[in-house]
């Protein structure tokens, strides 16, 4: 449906013998539905397909750009819980205060800007008009800063609204009153009983910040040009390679499946009523 991909591959000036052949090596000459059942029973049989490019296999294509995407993915999921749900707590703890407003007004920016954007907007200050980082490539540390700070800041700023909103509502619960009441130290009313009570909604989010980063990935990885499974998507989608396209579709189904259920799973060690509800039913 979205275009012929033998045309694609041979270009306009082949003739006709040369694409008809192609498409007869591919399946491609077959209708959609014959083709969708042919690839179901591949699956089945543990064929994805070969690259129409090369004539690997798809996934063989597709897991060899995995493991930048992943290095990637894991600084940047670093750099979001270290920045976004400390100041939220912060700004929580600081409640209608100058630095609140102030760490929400960039929270705001943040989610605002988007990926696109704010990765050129770096790439136009920090490598053509400093020169101070490389704009493309992953070869050394320096490549990684660029693309992450273009990933984090939106996702950061995500995570700081969420665990803001969460503290609130929990420090104004009646069991963080009682235990002010009963003189336990404010430190610890916030570490053992706000924060594990706030933390459920904020992981909630998580599940969604998996979604979120492989979109971000998406578009990060061909602004900055970088080697992962994003770039290779996009690639793939131009040239119609359908193999491959398929793949990375799945591989990013399975790692969204993936998530939400490590999520769920989670609630259960944050909160122990989840368990013991689970174990009633």
């Amino acid at each position: 449906m979205s275009g012929d991909a033998a045309l694609q591959i041979y270009g306009p000036d082949a003739s006709a013998e040369a694409i008809e052949a192609l498409r007869e090596t591919w399946g491609l000459n077959k209708p959609i539905w014959k083709q969708y059942l042919i690839y179901v029973d591949n699956i089945f049989h543990g064929d994805l397909g070969q690259s129409y490019m090369d004539g690997r296999d798809a996934v063989e294509v597709v897991m060899e750009r995995v493991p930048k995407t992943l290095s990637l993915m894991w600084i940047t999921a670093i750099f979001t819980f270290l920045i976004g749900i400390p100041a939220g707590i912060y700004s929580a703890l600081h409640h209608n205060t100058a630095i609140d407003r102030s760490t929400m007004t960039l929270a705001v920016m943040g989610l605002s800007i988007p990926n696109f954007f704010l990765g050129v907007l770096l790439i136009l200050l920090f490598s053509v008009t400093w020169r101070l980082l490389p704009s493309a490539g992953s070869e050394t540390w320096q490549h990684y800063i660029l693309p992450v700070i273009t990933m984090a800041t939106a996702e950061a700023s995500v995570f700081a609204r969420f665990m803001r909103s969460s503290m609130l509502e929990v420090l104004s619960q009646p069991y963080i009153r009682t235990a002010m009441a009963k003189g336990v130290p404010w430190r610890k009313v916030i570490r053992e009983h706000a924060l594990p009570n706030a933390a459920i909604p904020t992981v909630t989010v998580a599940g969604f910040f998996v979604g979120s980063l492989i979109v971000g990935g998406v578009i990060t990885e061909n602004v900055f040009a970088w080697p992962g499974v994003g770039r290779l998507l996009v690639d793939s989608v131009a040239n119609r390679d359908l193999a491959v396209v398929q793949v990375a579709i799945l591989l990013i189904a399975v790692s969204m499946v993936s998530a939400n259920l490590i999520v769920d799973l989670s609630y259960g060690w944050l909160d122990p009523r989840v368990s013991d509800l689970q174990t009633k039913e």
